[in-house]
């Protein structure tokens, strides 16, 4: 059996540790279980469920996951499954999402072969199955029913380093391009000579240049001991992954490369075509593109309802908050 610990650090998020055997050369793969058929960016559907046993020691967890990486090597999985909870106020049983750690040595885990994806096709990405699995009640990962915030905690920790990975992929297909553009003749010159070739390089330069910065803001603030940086975390995923699917896309038109499709003629020479496909994900995982954009938008329209909050109770009282009142008289002003 593994060792998993549990660390709650000062915000309260939990960490999953996992201990090696002693003397092990097994390796230990763990991963987090939460997308479902019917559920993806609407975590709340879940079907997995766990019920507690009569005797409140073990939980019985049931139903599946799907595409999860490392689904057919993984030892250890944290997922997220609804549990019955009493309801404090009402004392209704209501379903609620909890986090586990489960260990595929517990019995009545399963998987599926592994998927045949457009990209990544390193990663082992299978479906995965529970049958009975009977869990002791300490698996659970923080408290019953607070699953959500552990959710929350595992896709914004994996946001934040996906600038720098794809600040790397970014750097690899810029170099192949420059290249190209040094070396490849047309029309009696090089390619780099034209305008319009090296307008599209500056482009590509400069997405690159962002999309690193980004990462060494983050990576900065959370060395300085910042613990809330989901807003940052989020901005760079979705800048970062558009970013390099444009940086990689414009090589692929420079070097003549063609997508793949049924029994096309495909020139993979030098690799960015493989890139490609490889990116296409980072605009789905980790919180798709288009649901993080909305969910910057509300806290945008949060910061903005409570500053007017905060001015609405002043004006109330207006000569008791004149200095308030001023202060946001001169920055609109200053606005227009």
């Amino acid at each position: 059996m593994y060792n998993v610990d549990l660390i709650h650090d000062d915000a309260n998020e939990v960490i999953l540790v996992v201990k090696m055997p002693p003397g092990s050369t097994m390796p230990c793969e763990h991963m987090a279980a939460l997308t479902e058929p019917a559920s993806g960016s609407d975590t709340a559907s879940i079907k997995t469920t766990a019920v507690r046993s009569a005797c409140g020691k073990y939980f019985t967890l049931n139903r599946g996951k799907i595409w999860i990486s490392n689904g057919g090597l993984a030892e250890i999985f944290a997922f997220f499954a609804k549990t019955p909870v009493r309801d404090e106020k009402t004392g209704e049983m209501k379903d609620k999402i909890t986090a586990f750690v489960v260990e595929r040595s517990l019995g009545g885990l399963t998987h599926g072969p592994p998927e045949n994806k457009m990209g990544i096709k390193a990663s082992n990405t299978a479906e995965v199955y529970f049958e009975n699995v009977r869990m002791p009640a300490d698996c659970v990962l923080g408290e019953v029913g607070g699953g959500f915030k552990v959710t929350m905690n595992i896709l914004n920790n994996g946001r934040f380093g996906m600038a720098a990975a794809l600040a790397g992929s970014m750097k690899g297909v810029l170099a192949k391009a420059v290249d190209h553009a040094t070396n490849r003749i047309q029309f009696g010159h090089k390619i780099h000579t034209y305008g319009a070739m090296q307008e599209k390089l500056a482009r590509m330069a400069m997405l690159h240049y962002v999309t690193e910065s980004m990462a060494y803001m983050i990576s900065g603030n959370m060395d300085s001991g910042a613990k809330d940086f989901h807003i940052e975390a989020a901005i760079s995923k979705i800048f970062a992954s558009e970013a390099a699917w444009t940086v990689t896309d414009d090589p692929v038109s420079l070097n003549g490369e063609v997508i793949c499709h049924l029994h096309s003629s495909c020139v993979q020479e030098t690799g960015v075509e493989r890139v490609m496909r490889d990116l296409r994900i980072f605009r789905i995982f980790e919180g798709t593109n288009d649901i993080l954009q909305l969910f910057m938008d509300l806290n945008g329209f949060q910061m903005a309802g409570n500053q007017l909050k905060t001015l609405q109770k002043a004006l109330k009282s207006p000569f008791s908050n004149i200095g308030l009142l001023t202060g946001e008289v001169t920055k609109r002003a200053k606005r227009q």
